[in-house]
C-alpha cells in the first residue's frame, strides 16, 4: 500500500511534508536611527529608544513594542511622542505622528543656541541647560542630544542631574526649553524697549543677531 506524504506510520508520529511546520524568521529590532521623515526633507526623526512591554490578560501576557521619538525641523522646531503596537513599525510610526502633533518653537540665539541658562525639572528628572559659545558643539548625551539635534541647536551644555529614565529627561528638557524666552519677547511683554532690558550695546547686538 503506498503512503501518502503526511500519512501516519506505524508506530510513528505523521511525517512532515517540505516546508511544513517551519518556524517564520525572527524580527529583528531595529537600531536608533536618524532619518527624514519626508522627501524633502522638512522633519528628522530621532529614535530614542525602544521597550518591550507586556499586557497581561485571561489568557496570558500579550507581548508588545514601545517607542520613544523625537521630531523636529532644525529651525526652531521640536516635539516627542511614544506609541506602543504589536509591531516595532507600527508603534513607531504612532509615535511620530504624537510628536509631530506636540510641536512647540523654541527661541533660538543666532539660531545656534539658548539665549540663556535654564533648569527643568520633571517627577525625578531633573537637567540643566546653558547657552554656550560658537564651536562648544552639543555637549549632552542619551535623548538630550537627540532633542538638540533635532531643534537644530548647534552650541549648548547640557547635563541631567536626576533620573536616567528616558522619558522624564525628554519632559524635564522640554519643560526647560518651553520656559526659555528671547530678549524681543520680554521686551514686548513688559512693554518696554530692548535697549531698556539688555542695554545698548547688547540690544544692539540682539537687534543685529534677530
Amino acid at each position: 500500500m503506498a503512503r501518502t506524504p503526511g500519512s501516519r506510520t506505524a508506530g510513528g508520529p505523521p511525517r512532515r511534508s517540505e516546508g511544513e511546520g517551519e518556524r517564520p524568521p525572527r524580527e529583528r529590532r531595529p537600531r536608533p536611527r536618524e532619518r527624514d521623515s519626508d522627501g524633502e526633507g522638512e522633519f528628522v526623526e530621532k529614535l530614542v529608544g525602544i521597550n518591550r512591554v507586556a499586557k497581561v490578560v485571561k489568557g496570558g501576557r500579550r507581548f508588545g513594542f514601545a517607542a520613544l521619538v523625537v521630531v523636529g525641523d532644525r529651525k526652531g522646531r521640536v516635539g516627542y511622542g511614544s506609541g506602543k503596537a504589536r509591531e516595532v513599525p507600527e508603534a513607531i510610526r504612532k509615535a511620530t505622528e504624537q510628536a509631530r502633533r506636540a510641536l512647540v518653537r523654541i527661541p533660538l540665539r543666532e539660531g545656534r543656541t539658548l539665549h540663556h541658562d535654564i533648569v527643568g525639572h520633571f517627577g525625578a528628572g531633573r537637567v540643566v541647560l546653558r547657552a554656550a559659545k560658537p564651536g562648544t558643539g552639543i555637549i549632552a548625551g542619551g535623548p538630550m542630544r537627540a532633542i538638540f539635534e533635532a531643534l537644530g541647536v548647534q552650541d549648548v551644555v547640557a547635563k541631567s542631574i536626576g533620573t536616567s529614565n528616558p522619558h522624564n529627561m525628554i519632559k524635564a528638557t522640554f519643560t526647560a526649553l518651553t520656559h526659555s524666552v528671547s530678549p524681543r519677547s520680554v521686551a514686548q511683554r513688559r512693554g518696554k524697549k530692548v535697549s531698556e532690558i539688555l542695554g545698548k550695546g547688547a540690544a544692539a547686538a540682539a537687534e543685529a543677531r534677530e
